[in-house]
Protein backbone atom coordinates (compact mmCIF):
# COMPACT_ATOMS: atom_id res chain seq x y z
CA UNK A 1 0.00 0.00 0.00
CA UNK A 2 1.76 3.26 -1.10
CA UNK A 3 2.39 5.73 1.75
CA UNK A 4 0.27 8.80 2.00
CA UNK A 5 1.88 12.26 0.30
CA UNK A 6 2.32 13.78 3.35
CA UNK A 7 4.11 10.67 5.19
CA UNK A 8 6.26 10.43 1.90
CA UNK A 9 7.34 13.98 2.23
CA UNK A 10 8.28 14.00 5.59
CA UNK A 11 10.26 10.96 5.23
CA UNK A 12 12.15 12.46 1.59
CA UNK A 13 12.63 15.69 4.08
CA UNK A 14 14.28 13.94 6.89
CA UNK A 15 17.25 13.21 4.70
CA UNK A 16 17.67 16.66 4.05
CA UNK A 17 17.83 18.17 7.78
CA UNK A 18 21.79 17.85 8.23
CA UNK A 19 21.84 20.12 5.45
CA UNK A 20 19.48 22.74 6.61
CA UNK A 21 20.82 26.05 7.68
CA UNK A 22 18.99 29.28 8.87
CA UNK A 23 21.15 32.28 7.58
CA UNK A 24 20.47 35.21 9.75
CA UNK A 25 21.70 37.07 7.06
CA UNK A 26 18.93 36.27 4.92
CA UNK A 27 15.73 37.04 6.69
CA UNK A 28 12.50 34.49 5.80
CA UNK A 29 9.90 37.64 5.57
CA UNK A 30 10.86 40.70 3.65
CA UNK A 31 9.41 43.72 5.77
CA UNK A 32 6.38 45.17 4.45
CA UNK A 33 6.50 48.39 6.13
CA UNK A 34 3.47 47.53 8.17
CA UNK A 35 5.34 48.19 11.74
CA UNK A 36 6.74 51.64 11.47
CA UNK A 37 10.04 52.72 13.36
CA UNK A 38 7.35 54.30 16.01
CA UNK A 39 5.81 51.93 16.44
CA UNK A 40 8.33 48.92 16.33
CA UNK A 41 10.17 50.94 19.26
CA UNK A 42 6.77 50.45 21.42
CA UNK A 43 6.58 46.56 20.84
CA UNK A 44 10.29 46.40 21.73
CA UNK A 45 8.86 48.04 25.03
CA UNK A 46 6.28 46.04 25.92
CA UNK A 47 7.70 43.22 25.16
CA UNK A 48 10.68 44.14 26.73
CA UNK A 49 13.29 42.71 23.85
CA UNK A 50 15.15 44.17 21.20
CA UNK A 51 14.08 43.79 17.18
CA UNK A 52 16.40 43.38 14.53
CA UNK A 53 14.21 41.93 11.64
CA UNK A 54 11.08 43.60 12.47
CA UNK A 55 9.45 41.47 9.19
CA UNK A 56 8.98 38.51 11.94
CA UNK A 57 6.86 40.29 13.81
CA UNK A 58 4.95 42.05 11.07
CA UNK A 59 4.00 38.31 10.66
CA UNK A 60 3.10 37.17 14.03
CA UNK A 61 1.09 40.28 14.55
CA UNK A 62 -0.87 39.67 10.88
CA UNK A 63 -4.20 37.67 11.34
CA UNK A 64 -5.77 35.67 8.46
CA UNK A 65 -8.72 38.14 8.49
CA UNK A 66 -5.84 41.09 7.26
CA UNK A 67 -5.28 39.30 4.12
CA UNK A 68 -8.93 39.52 2.90
CA UNK A 69 -9.23 43.43 3.85
CA UNK A 70 -5.58 44.03 2.45
CA UNK A 71 -4.65 41.24 -0.43
CA UNK A 72 -2.51 43.39 -2.24
CA UNK A 73 -0.02 43.03 0.69
CA UNK A 74 2.13 39.76 -0.29
CA UNK A 75 2.87 38.18 3.62
CA UNK A 76 0.88 35.52 4.89
CA UNK A 77 -1.15 35.48 8.14
CA UNK A 78 0.56 34.04 11.62
CA UNK A 79 -0.81 30.29 11.95
CA UNK A 80 3.21 28.70 10.74
CA UNK A 81 4.46 31.27 13.28
CA UNK A 82 1.84 29.95 15.94
CA UNK A 83 2.93 26.22 14.83
CA UNK A 84 6.88 27.13 15.55
CA UNK A 85 5.93 29.49 19.06
CA UNK A 86 3.79 26.88 20.46
CA UNK A 87 6.06 24.26 20.02
CA UNK A 88 8.92 26.32 21.76
CA UNK A 89 6.50 27.52 24.38
CA UNK A 90 5.45 23.69 25.16
CA UNK A 91 9.77 22.90 25.73
CA UNK A 92 10.81 25.67 27.67
CA UNK A 93 7.69 25.42 29.97
CA UNK A 94 8.27 21.49 30.34
CA UNK A 95 12.02 22.56 31.03
CA UNK A 96 10.87 24.86 33.80
CA UNK A 97 9.11 22.66 35.47
CA UNK A 98 11.47 19.58 35.37
CA UNK A 99 13.72 21.25 36.71
CA UNK A 100 11.74 23.07 39.70
CA UNK A 101 9.08 20.23 40.63
CA UNK A 102 11.53 17.67 41.15
CA UNK A 103 9.45 15.65 43.61
CA UNK A 104 6.21 16.03 41.05
CA UNK A 105 6.08 12.79 38.67
CA UNK A 106 5.13 13.10 35.29
CA UNK A 107 1.22 12.86 35.88
CA UNK A 108 1.10 16.36 37.87
CA UNK A 109 4.03 18.05 35.32
CA UNK A 110 1.24 17.52 33.00
CA UNK A 111 -1.40 18.84 34.38
CA UNK A 112 0.95 21.97 35.48
CA UNK A 113 1.53 22.56 32.33
CA UNK A 114 -1.43 22.36 30.57
CA UNK A 115 -2.74 24.91 33.52
CA UNK A 116 0.04 26.99 32.54
CA UNK A 117 -0.25 26.96 28.67
CA UNK A 118 -3.71 27.89 27.33
CA UNK A 119 -5.69 29.89 26.01
CA UNK A 120 -6.73 32.01 28.62
CA UNK A 121 -3.54 31.90 29.97
CA UNK A 122 -2.12 33.36 27.02
CA UNK A 123 -4.02 35.65 25.64
CA UNK A 124 -3.76 37.23 29.53
CA UNK A 125 -0.35 37.83 29.03
CA UNK A 126 -1.00 38.90 25.52
CA UNK A 127 -3.04 41.82 27.03
CA UNK A 128 -0.78 42.54 30.19
CA UNK A 129 1.84 43.26 27.78
CA UNK A 130 -0.55 45.32 25.42
CA UNK A 131 -0.25 43.28 22.34
CA UNK A 132 -3.30 44.01 20.91
CA UNK A 133 -2.70 47.31 20.32
CA UNK A 134 0.01 45.41 17.45
CA UNK A 135 -2.49 42.98 15.98
CA UNK A 136 -3.12 43.06 12.31
CA UNK A 137 -6.87 42.58 11.76
CA UNK A 138 -9.79 42.76 9.81
CA UNK A 139 -12.51 45.36 11.13
CA UNK A 140 -14.99 42.04 12.24
CA UNK A 141 -11.97 40.33 13.95
CA UNK A 142 -11.05 43.53 15.85
CA UNK A 143 -14.72 43.61 16.45
CA UNK A 144 -14.15 39.70 18.19
CA UNK A 145 -11.22 40.90 19.99
CA UNK A 146 -12.87 43.87 21.50
CA UNK A 147 -15.68 41.11 22.82
CA UNK A 148 -13.27 39.06 24.43
CA UNK A 149 -12.01 36.31 21.75
CA UNK A 150 -9.08 35.07 23.51
CA UNK A 151 -7.92 32.90 20.71
CA UNK A 152 -6.84 35.64 18.62
CA UNK A 153 -4.58 36.78 21.16
CA UNK A 154 -3.51 33.52 22.24
CA UNK A 155 -2.39 32.53 18.83
CA UNK A 156 -0.21 35.88 18.24
CA UNK A 157 1.02 35.18 21.84
CA UNK A 158 2.94 31.88 20.21
CA UNK A 159 3.42 33.79 17.34
CA UNK A 160 5.30 36.21 18.75
CA UNK A 161 7.45 33.73 20.70
CA UNK A 162 8.60 32.31 16.94
CA UNK A 163 9.43 35.46 16.25
CA UNK A 164 11.63 36.21 18.47
CA UNK A 165 13.44 32.75 18.18
CA UNK A 166 13.93 33.49 14.81
CA UNK A 167 15.47 36.98 15.22
CA UNK A 168 17.15 36.39 18.01
CA UNK A 169 17.68 32.28 18.73
CA UNK A 170 16.38 30.40 21.15
CA UNK A 171 18.14 31.58 24.24
CA UNK A 172 16.11 34.90 23.85
CA UNK A 173 12.41 33.87 23.74
CA UNK A 174 13.60 31.19 26.29
CA UNK A 175 14.81 34.03 28.53
CA UNK A 176 11.67 35.70 27.37
CA UNK A 177 9.78 32.65 28.43
CA UNK A 178 11.07 32.64 31.64
CA UNK A 179 11.27 36.22 32.90
CA UNK A 180 8.38 37.70 31.17
CA UNK A 181 5.51 35.09 30.81
CA UNK A 182 6.48 32.30 34.13
CA UNK A 183 5.26 35.11 36.58
CA UNK A 184 2.09 35.93 34.35
CA UNK A 185 1.63 32.80 33.61
CA UNK A 186 1.76 31.39 37.13
CA UNK A 187 -0.37 34.18 38.52
CA UNK A 188 -2.98 33.63 35.89
CA UNK A 189 -3.10 29.74 37.08
CA UNK A 190 -3.99 30.61 40.56
CA UNK A 191 -6.42 33.02 40.13
CA UNK A 192 -8.13 30.46 38.43
CA UNK A 193 -8.50 28.45 41.39
CA UNK A 194 -10.25 29.76 44.56
CA UNK A 195 -7.96 26.65 47.10
CA UNK A 196 -5.32 28.78 47.82
CA UNK A 197 -4.32 26.57 50.92
CA UNK A 198 -3.65 23.64 48.78
CA UNK A 199 -1.71 25.91 45.74
CA UNK A 200 0.40 27.30 48.57
CA UNK A 201 0.90 23.80 49.87
CA UNK A 202 1.54 22.51 46.72
CA UNK A 203 4.13 25.30 45.91
CA UNK A 204 6.06 25.29 48.86
CA UNK A 205 6.49 21.63 49.50
CA UNK A 206 7.74 21.52 45.83
CA UNK A 207 10.46 23.84 47.54
CA UNK A 208 11.23 21.21 50.05
CA UNK A 209 10.18 23.78 52.74
CA UNK A 210 7.40 22.70 55.41
CA UNK A 211 4.01 22.81 55.23
CA UNK A 212 1.99 25.87 55.71
CA UNK A 213 1.26 26.88 59.34
CA UNK A 214 -2.20 28.93 59.89
CA UNK A 215 -2.73 30.72 63.25
CA UNK A 216 -5.52 33.08 64.35
CA UNK A 217 -3.56 36.24 65.91
CA UNK A 218 -6.66 38.26 66.53
CA UNK A 219 -10.81 37.86 66.87
CA UNK A 220 -12.98 40.65 67.56
CA UNK A 221 -17.52 41.17 67.66
CA UNK A 222 -20.02 38.97 69.21
CA UNK A 223 -20.25 34.90 68.50
CA UNK A 224 -22.88 35.76 65.89
CA UNK A 225 -20.36 37.92 63.92
CA UNK A 226 -16.86 36.77 64.31
CA UNK A 227 -14.61 38.56 62.42
CA UNK A 228 -10.52 36.60 62.60
CA UNK A 229 -7.55 37.56 61.74
CA UNK A 230 -4.97 35.10 60.49
CA UNK A 231 -1.53 34.83 59.52
CA UNK A 232 0.61 31.95 57.77
CA UNK A 233 3.76 30.61 58.11
CA UNK A 234 6.17 28.48 56.30
CA UNK A 235 9.40 27.85 58.13
CA UNK A 236 8.72 29.94 60.44
CA UNK A 237 8.34 33.32 58.69
CA UNK A 238 5.33 34.97 58.47
CA UNK A 239 3.79 34.89 54.51
CA UNK A 240 0.97 36.54 54.64
CA UNK A 241 -2.44 37.54 56.47
CA UNK A 242 -6.40 37.23 55.93
CA UNK A 243 -9.40 38.35 57.63
CA UNK A 244 -12.69 36.47 57.15
CA UNK A 245 -15.69 35.89 59.08
CA UNK A 246 -14.84 32.58 59.73
CA UNK A 247 -11.16 31.04 60.54
CA UNK A 248 -10.98 29.14 57.38
CA UNK A 249 -12.42 31.94 55.07
CA UNK A 250 -9.67 34.17 57.04
CA UNK A 251 -6.96 31.57 56.30
CA UNK A 252 -7.55 31.12 52.35
CA UNK A 253 -6.99 35.32 52.11
CA UNK A 254 -3.81 34.52 54.40
CA UNK A 255 -2.60 32.01 51.57
CA UNK A 256 -4.07 34.24 48.41
CA UNK A 257 -1.67 36.83 50.13
CA UNK A 258 1.35 34.35 50.55
CA UNK A 259 1.15 33.26 47.41
CA UNK A 260 1.34 37.14 46.03
CA UNK A 261 4.38 37.44 48.18
CA UNK A 262 5.96 34.07 46.94
CA UNK A 263 5.53 34.74 43.29
CA UNK A 264 6.64 38.40 43.42
CA UNK A 265 9.35 38.55 45.90
CA UNK A 266 11.26 34.73 44.72
CA UNK A 267 10.93 34.61 41.21
CA UNK A 268 9.98 31.05 40.53
CA UNK A 269 12.48 30.67 37.76
CA UNK A 270 15.23 27.37 37.94
CA UNK A 271 18.44 27.45 38.85
CA UNK A 272 20.11 26.42 35.68
CA UNK A 273 22.65 27.38 32.91
CA UNK A 274 21.33 30.39 30.60
CA UNK A 275 24.56 30.62 28.40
Amino acid sequence: MKAPVIVQQIYENFFRLPTFKRNPKKPQFPIQGLINKAKKSELEQSLGIKIDHVGYFEQACTHRSYLQVHPEIPIIANERLEFLGDAILGMVIAEYLFYHYEQDHEGELTKMRSWLVNKKSLAHCARSMNLERFLLLSFSAEQSLQKGNETILADAMEAVIAAIYLDSGLQQARVFILEKLIPMLTNEMIMKDSNFKSILLELVQSQGKEAPRYSVIESKGPDHEKEFLVAVYVNGEELGRGSGKSKKQAEQEAAHQALEFVLREHAIIPDIDRK
